[in-house]
């Protein structure tokens, strides 16, 4: 199994190709707030960058609060994302202990599923999908 790790953060600088990289090549959308990356500022202009990605969670307590099963436990941590059967309740992002689930404007869920998509478009080579020993991917999302 694989996780997305933001390990070189000092290299960031704040271009947000990860984040449209994700909400287009994952989700089909081209806007901000379609992506399962985040990034943000540390503190201040001269601080740097920060990424906010789900830490995948073993157990997820976004998985364990989701009233339809939109979103399930991924073996190994990390979530499996079904958008068919999500209803948009929101309670998801509010058990994320890390702020990591996204809500649009029409309150659909976004989060990271760990696939990797936004590694390869990181012009200074911040992320990094690195093997989770004793683990085999099994990770993805469902759309409409």
């Amino acid at each position: 199994m694989k996780i997305l790790r933001a390990s070189r953060m000092d290299r960031c600088i704040g271009c947000h190709s990860c984040s449209m990289a994700c909400a287009r090549q994952v989700h089909k959308k081209f806007s901000w707030s379609a992506a399962g990356i985040r990034i943000g500022s540390s503190g201040g202009i001269t601080t740097g960058f920060e990424a906010r990605v789900c830490l995948a969670c073993d157990p997820a307590p976004c998985a364990k609060v989701c009233p339809t099963g939109a979103y399930s436990q991924r073996k190994g941590g990390g979530v499996i994302v079904k958008m068919k059967l999500c209803i948009q309740c929101g309670k998801c992002a509010e058990a994320c202990p890390v702020d990591a689930i996204y809500l649009d404007e029409k309150d659909k869920p976004y989060v990271c599923i760990h696939c990797g998509q936004c590694v390869e478009f990181c012009p200074h080579n911040c992320l990094e999908l690195r093997e989770k020993q004793g683990h085999v991917r099994r990770g993805g999302i469902e759309n409409d």
